[in-house]
């Protein structure tokens, strides 16, 4: 890849993560749309990890605490604080898409990273986070969540293995359903978005090192760094916007993106 496709694809990873419009959706569309050769799979994983870092810089003091009561709970083989309760919660949150990621794996690879896939998928997931927004509760923080309904975003999170559901629009979406407020809802996601991202990454990682075919390390790393800066900035401004603007905004720019790759199959 030559800079700009490296500098253009880190930004829209970068920004795209956390938003809820789907960055592998974007990362499968702008070379295509910029007739530009497809980065292939180890360079998305690479400015994935770039947002992960991001997130945990964000969330560190959360984390640490979350951590160190989560040792805590273990040892005393209860709940001590609301921290290791949520500790507990994504844990759990995250065990489906490890077992139907595994699962599906070669599919996401192949068939489903079509732009007819990412328009459906974009169009019908932003109306879902459209009604849900729309009609929630928007009464509860993420340390309300219990085992059901940890286990229902973990769910709901693992149909963003399809491109264009996203990840964070879906466990968003979920945590309205569950009553969360938009902030709320945000912080749980972008919380349960550490070890999911961290353990597909890790797979990918090893699978790149025991490869026998060259890796572009340098062309990997700089993507990473700039996408952890966009995602950076991008998480602070959302977390401190999306009380007041809500989710319109992003169910609009999913409908007419998803209308938009229509056009461009030619489907009328």
């Amino acid at each position: 890849m030559d800079g700009l496709q490296i500098i253009l694809l880190a930004l829209v990873q970068g920004l795209t993560e956390f938003l809820p419009i789907s960055s592998s959706a974007h990362l499968i569309l702008a070379p295509r749309l910029l007739a530009m050769p497809d980065q292939g799979l180890a360079f998305d994983v690479a400015v994935h990890i770039g947002s992960l870092a991001a997130v945990i810089g964000y969330f560190r003091v959360e984390i640490a605490r979350i951590l160190l009561d989560l040792i805590s709970s273990a040892r005393a083989r209860r709940l001590i604080s609301a921290d290791a309760r949520l500790g507990w919660m994504i844990a759990l949150a995250t065990l489906p898409i490890v077992f139907i990621g595994a699962t599906f794996k070669a599919l996401v690879e192949g068939d489903l990273r079509s732009p007819l896939v990412i328009a459906i998928t974009t169009i019908g997931f932003g109306l879902m986070l459209w009604h849900y927004d729309r009609k929630g509760e928007r009464t509860r923080d993420e340390f309300a969540l219990g085992w059901k309904d940890a286990l229902f975003v973990g769910l709901l999170q693992a149909l963003a293995i399809v491109p264009g559901v996203s990840r964070s629009g879906i466990t968003i979406t979920a945590g309205l359903m569950l009553g969360l407020t938009r902030e709320a809802a945000s912080r749980f996601s972008f919380l349960l978005a550490i070890p999911t991202i961290l353990m597909s990454g890790a797979l990918v990682t090893l699978g790149l090192i025991q490869s026998p075919q060259p890796v572009a390390w340098g062309e990997l790393l700089l993507g990473a760094g700039l996408s952890f800066g966009a995602a950076y900035l991008c998480i602070h401004l959302f977390l401190s916007l999306i009380e007041r603007l809500g989710m319109l905004p992003f169910v609009i720019y999913r409908l007419l993106l998803g209308l938009a790759i229509l056009w461009f199959l030619g489907v009328r």
